[in-house]
């Protein structure tokens, strides 16, 4: 028996965690009110604040694909993306089939120019413009909390 559960877990188990963390893209939405930088987070489907976070997407750059989940779950209408990543965090994304996939999610910032008030996700989430000090207490993630506390538009 323990030969057939080291032959489990050598063969089947362990190349699953031996593979690289799957990549997402994730908008780091902002706006300057005055002398402040204030941030724009949702609720995740656990009700943890996030950014809004997708999978990438064929034909589209990283910064596009970012803009496009910002407009889904958050509803920026309009936004100015940035092309260059600022960093990137590691998480764990739950699948719809239990199934926990290890990611690195690479954060762009996206300055909002508009937000419109229905969006393909509004009745999912909740979204709340903050400034970032208080973003970085409300999040989870340790990188997401260290990229929050060192962004600097």
């Amino acid at each position: 028996m323990m030969t057939f559960l080291r032959s489990v877990w050598a063969e089947g188990i362990t190349p699953l965690w031996r593979r690289p963390p799957a990549v997402q893209v994730a908008a780091l939405c902002y706006r300057l009110r005055k002398d402040t930088v204030e941030c724009l987070l949702i609720t995740s489907t656990e009700g943890r604040w996030i950014l809004p976070k997708g999978w990438p997407e064929d034909g589209l750059a990283g910064h596009q694909a970012a803009l496009k989940e910002a407009w889904e779950e958050a509803g920026v209408r309009e936004g100015l993306a940035d092309a260059t990543a600022i960093g990137s965090f590691r998480s764990q994304k739950k699948l719809g089939n239990g199934v926990v996939v290890r990611c690195r999610t690479e954060v762009y910032p996206v300055r909002v120019l508009d937000l419109a008030k229905n969006y393909p996700e509004v009745k999912r989430r909740d979204r709340r413009w903050v400034v970032l000090q208080d973003a970085v207490q409300m999040a989870t993630e340790t990188g997401l909390k260290e990229i929050l506390a060192s962004f600097a538009p």
